[in-house]
């Protein structure tokens, strides 16, 4: 799930940079800044770094500054980048206070902090309010994932609830649903929601591979074999063929 969340947190930023804002050159000076990452981020982060300090770059440089720190794999620094943007995002009242929040607890998951991340996910929850359902069940979803890492298996069965209620075509979601159940022994739970995920996305092999293991956990050992062989086959290099193979011996 790691790599979901890096592309999340991308995402956040795509989204952030088209509302960053109303001035025109802050809003190129963040273009540039956030563009640069994926061919070299260490500049990147030099820059927003030198904004930050110098020139008051306000919440978009503290937000590139994360994001250059992600794309170098320097998640907790990530985190507090993130942290610095949304608690001045706060003070601006910026629109940008849930994305900021939620990338934070994002960074925290890829650096293995699962209990601060639910923390910064909560805030993130509470900023978006009732009138953004997608981006909420988003947020339930990350922090979902995060309770499971944490061993907060009721928590995540909340939010995994809500998410799906939020945004019921998400697929992921249901897939998590249901690897849940299995995991709390609910198989026709387990069952419903990753009939419900295939439904939606059939070719996924992330929800192919679910199918595998609830399959394996209801005792058709032979359809957990087709599978999982299928996964393998479909998306060779993904790390659901990863865990296929092993499941297979292979």
């Amino acid at each position: 799930m790691t790599r979901f969340a890096a592309l999340l947190l991308l995402a956040g930023a795509a989204q952030a940079q088209d509302r960053s804002s109303a001035d025109p050159e802050m809003a190129a000076l963040y273009a540039g800044c956030v563009n640069a990452i994926a061919s070299n981020p260490q500049p990147s982060e030099e820059f927003a770094r030198a904004w930050a300090a110098e020139r008051n770059g306000g919440v978009p440089a503290r937000q590139c500054l994360g994001l250059a720190l992600v794309a170098q794999k320097k998640y907790a620094d990530a985190a507090r980048a993130f942290v610095d943007a949304a608690k001045l995002a706060e003070q601006l009242r910026n629109p940008l206070v849930a994305d900021l929040w939620g990338q934070a607890g994002n960074a925290l998951l890829l650096a293995g902090d699962a209990a601060a991340a639910i923390g910064h996910l909560t805030s993130a929850i509470a900023a978006t309010g009732e009138h953004a359902p997608l981006l909420s069940s988003g947020f339930h979803l990350d922090r979902a994932r995060a309770a499971v890492e944490a061993g907060e298996l009721a928590l995540a069965r909340r939010d995994l609830d809500r998410a799906t209620s939020l945004n019921p075509e998400d697929p992921h979601a249901l897939m998590l649903s249901a690897a849940l159940a299995r995991r709390e022994g609910d198989l026709g739970r387990a069952q419903r929601d990753i009939a419900a995920a295939s439904a939606r996305a059939p070719s996924d092999p992330d929800v192919m591979f679910e199918q595998g293991n609830i399959a394996a956990a209801s005792g058709d050992l032979a359809t957990a074999r087709r599978v999982w062989e299928m996964v393998t086959r479909a998306a060779p290099s993904s790390d659901a063929a990863r865990l296929a193979r092993a499941r297979l011996g292979s």
